[in-house]
């Protein structure tokens, strides 16, 4: 596996988890990064009308304002 070296700045908090974790999995600090960069980019986007579909519906007693409330503004 060719890799590239890149420079990855992480909060005292987040450095306690990975270390954490990498020792519970032993596994180096890399590979639980390459991991979780992995997981996070193979994920695919969802589809826009399928989300809207599902949702449709949903909220049956939502009261929605009127066109003229709307155009008055709020504050």
């Amino acid at each position: 596996m060719s890799a590239t070296r890149t420079q990855v700045y992480f909060t005292e908090e987040q450095r306690r988890r990975l270390d954490a974790l990498a020792k519970r999995e032993g596994k180096t600090l890399a590979a639980v990064v390459r991991d979780a960069v992995d997981a996070h980019t193979a994920r695919t986007a969802p589809d826009l009308q399928t989300a809207l579909d599902a949702a449709f519906g949903a909220m049956p007693e939502l009261e929605v304002p009127t066109r003229s409330e709307w155009d008055r503004g709020y504050g």
